[in-house]
């Protein structure tokens, strides 16, 4: 397998709104990550530059050691910015060492238990025009699952037509599809305490697959009493980036299914860690993944050796993709090809993915400038978006 020295980093800041990385060793051999926080691209390529000092020159074989170097090695750790940074560097180290070895990563993670993954995708659900119409077209594309937002815009204790309005879009669907279709509900941490045991008694009836982020990740203080007051699976931990966030909810009981992001919270190894965590407490595993093809790669071959994986969330045909899609950086996008619900387990080397380096260097010349919206409630306060 050879010294494997790393010499060289590069970094693509592509539409969407996506930021890739290249690392490349001695040998020639390719990694590829994704290190980016939605809407601060640019704050987190800085701190990939910032970071290269500590791995650029060592062998891309010593990921742990990088991995730890990186994280313990700086005075303040974790958040956002540090942490997908570090996301991205350690999958283009793992995509490297299968590369050299000739594997996929789930070989070197343990091996697959399974043979294929579950998938589900984002349609809009902030109004019922839409539903029905993206459901049926996600439904025709072979998915059995989806997810949309439960809510707009809300204030911190709304109307009561506000919170009937809000049942809509599920019941629309229910009536549409019956039980056929899996549905969750992202709470998109939109919903303050006062509002959510009311927004769940009215939506329970329709027995969503799961609340996503019922409450905002800095108040799961609160989670207790969402848990003991409704039977739909609780999941949540798509803003929280390290075991150590994930430790204490896991400890407390109030949580069904973790979120943690492959390019938000340390990347392969340290979800990896997460997700055996989640099993030692009975917690299912449903990584969370709204970006581009190699986030969505590094989830996968998580999902394939983690036997509390149960669902796959993917970016393809999201909103966010206007004029570029996920496989549109691809010269393998068949390997993302979707069969009654799922896609089969990935057996190329490395991620399973093989990047189209020119329509990412003329993609890079447009890159992109992407933030969330900012929303305001009627009176002109701040709204969560």
């Amino acid at each position: 397998m050879g010294q494997l020295q790393i010499e060289n980093i590069e970094l693509f800041k592509v539409p969407p709104r996506w930021l890739f990385l290249k690392i490349t060793t001695k040998e020639g051999i390719i990694g590829w990550g994704e290190p980016v926080v939605e809407g601060k691209a640019d704050t987190v390529a800085a701190c990939v530059q910032e970071l290269s000092k500590y791995f650029i020159g060592r062998s891309a074989n010593e990921i742990e050691d990088i991995w730890q170097t990186i994280y313990r090695g700086g005075f303040y750790r974790g958040g956002p910015i540090l942490m997908s940074a570090l996301a991205g560097i350690d999958q283009a180290l793992w995509d490297i060492k299968g590369k050299s070895l000739g594997v996929p990563v789930h070989e070197l993670l343990g091996g697959a238990v399974r043979k294929k993954m579950k998938m589900y995708c984002w349609i809009g659900g902030d109004s019922p025009e839409v539903v029905i119409e993206q459901a049926q077209s996600k439904v025709k594309e072979g998915y059995t699952a989806i997810k949309m937002n439960a809510t707009g815009a809300l204030e911190w204790i709304d109307s009561v037509k506000k919170v009937k309005s809000v049942t809509k879009n599920i019941q629309l669907l229910r009536e549409e599809f019956g039980d056929d279709l899996d549905i969750g509900l992202d709470f998109h941490g939109r919903v303050h305490k006062g509002m959510m045991k009311r927004l769940i008694s009215e939506l329970e009836p329709y027995n969503p697959m799961f609340i996503e982020e019922p409450i905002l990740g800095e108040n799961n203080g609160v989670l207790e009493h969402v848990y003991s007051f409704t039977s739909i699976p609780i999941a949540t931990g798509e803003r929280m980036f390290s075991r150590w966030d994930f430790k204490e909810l896991l400890h407390r009981g109030v949580v069904d299914i973790v979120q943690p992001d492959l390019s938000h919270a340390g990347g392969i190894s340290e979800v990896r860690r997460i997700a055996a965590m989640a099993e030692a407490y009975d917690v299912a595993l449903a990584p969370h993944c709204p970006l581009g093809p190699i986030s969505l790669a590094s989830a996968l071959q998580i999902d394939f050796t983690c036997i509390n994986a149960f669902i796959q969330e993917s970016s393809l045909g999201i909103h966010y993709n206007k004029g570029y899609d996920l496989l549109d950086y691809m010269e393998n996008p068949e390997v993302f090809t979707m069969e009654d619900g799922y896609i089969s387990l990935l057996t190329e080397p490395g991620l399973g993915v093989r990047i189209d380096e020119d329509k990412l260097r003329s993609a890079a010349k447009e890159g992109h400038q992407w933030s969330n919206p900012i929303w305001r409630n009627q009176d002109g306060s701040l709204a969560e978006w």
